[in-house]
């Protein structure tokens, strides 16, 4: 939620009620997944299998997570994972999401509780 968005000319009130119902539409935390599903074709090796005229094998769908600058780890998610781990993924997103505006509405409600302490 950039300031552009109205949370400057909110009142307080609106601020609390907004910051309520983002955490209500928050998913389950336990349902969450960093990551991105990356598919793959693969050749097995064999000269005589289809793979080694062209046609590979899959699709295979991997789990890769950036741990830091140069560290990533993951593995194959089973065909019938995939459902789940797509919507774990799409949840870490929402959260990511709405954490953000939280925090710029926290931001908001601190900036403003200064003001009142300088004036009094």
């Amino acid at each position: 939620m950039k300031a552009s968005s109205g949370v400057k000319r909110l009142s307080r009130l609106a601020l609390q009620r907004r910051r309520r119902g983002l955490v209500e539409l928050l998913p389950p935390v336990e349902e969450t997944l960093r990551g991105s599903l990356v598919e793959r074709y693969l050749t097995c090796g064999n000269p005589a299998c289809k793979c080694a005229r062209g046609e590979r094998h899959g699709p295979v769908w991997y789990l890769t997570v950036t741990l830091g600058p140069g560290r990533t780890t993951g593995g194959i998610v089973a065909a019938e994972q995939l459902g789940q781990v797509r919507c774990w993924i799409d949840n870490y997103h929402k959260v990511k999401e709405h954490l953000e505006k939280i925090s710029e509405i926290n931001r908001e409600l601190l900036r403003r509780s200064r003001k009142q302490t300088k004036k009094a």
